[in-house]
């Protein structure tokens, strides 16, 4: 079909109604992409020997991606080995020690699983002292997999919404929290998911709240 452009309204209107309905077509996709800022926000990840690979690389790189500063916060200095599905990985620098960094210096937490990390993390008075302090203080922590391990040890789970690897319901449970089974569940600043699967929805999801800073801290019974 010939539409005359040159010497006439209708051309330039069918051109301008084009446009608007190619903009308003890209609207949606937008809309998947997190809104909150996080550039220039502190990410503390802490995290030991055994930590699963994917969840502490791809939740880093998106952190990283969004202009936020990511730190490996270990008991261990040097660096810490991951764990791979079934055997060794490599190796991850450690940026700081859990004897030189402090909560205060951090804006949000991240907490990666694997069944021997996170298992190593909660016997550790200290490692526990540091997640409990990003709770105490409402800053938002995201945990994958086995992470909420630590989280049931700081006593931060009592009346929140979370969920997991499925092996840790009982725990989170008798803990007082609320376990369920969904890719990635958000309760006022807390973000969890269950497996690697869930990683692209929990790092919307992490960013998101990491962008939006301090949470108001809830009572013991969650209210």
């Amino acid at each position: 079909m010939n539409i005359p452009i040159n010497g006439g309204g209708i051309g330039l209107a069918i051109a301008a109604l084009i446009g608007i309905t190619v903009l308003c077509a890209a609207t949606p996709a937008a809309a998947d992409e997190p809104k909150a800022n996080v550039a220039g926000k502190r990410v503390a990840i802490l995290a030991t020997d055994g930590f699963e690979l994917p969840e502490l690389v791809e939740p880093r790189k998106a952190l990283d991606a969004a202009g936020a500063k990511t730190f490996i916060v270990s008991p261990k200095a040097g660096s810490i080995r991951a764990w791979n599905k079934t055997d060794w990985g490599e190796n991850f620098s450690v940026d700081r020690t859990l004897e030189q960094a402090k909560a205060e210096q951090f804006d949000a937490l991240l907490l990666p699983g694997g069944v021997i990390n996170p298992d190593k993390l909660r016997m550790l008075p200290e490692a526990v002292a540091f997640v409990k302090s990003f709770a105490d203080a409402g800053k938002p922590i995201a945990a994958i997999c086995h992470g909420p391990w630590t989280l049931v040890e700081a006593g931060a789970v009592r009346g929140r919404r979370m969920t997991s690897w499925p092996s840790l319901k009982t725990d989170i449970t008798n803990a007082g929290g609320h376990w369920e089974d969904a890719e990635v569940v958000v309760d006022n600043g807390l973000v969890t998911s269950r497996k690697p699967d869930d990683i692209p929805a929990f790092n919307r999801k992490m960013i998101e709240e990491f962008g939006e800073g301090v949470h108001r801290a809830k009572s013991a019974t969650g209210r």
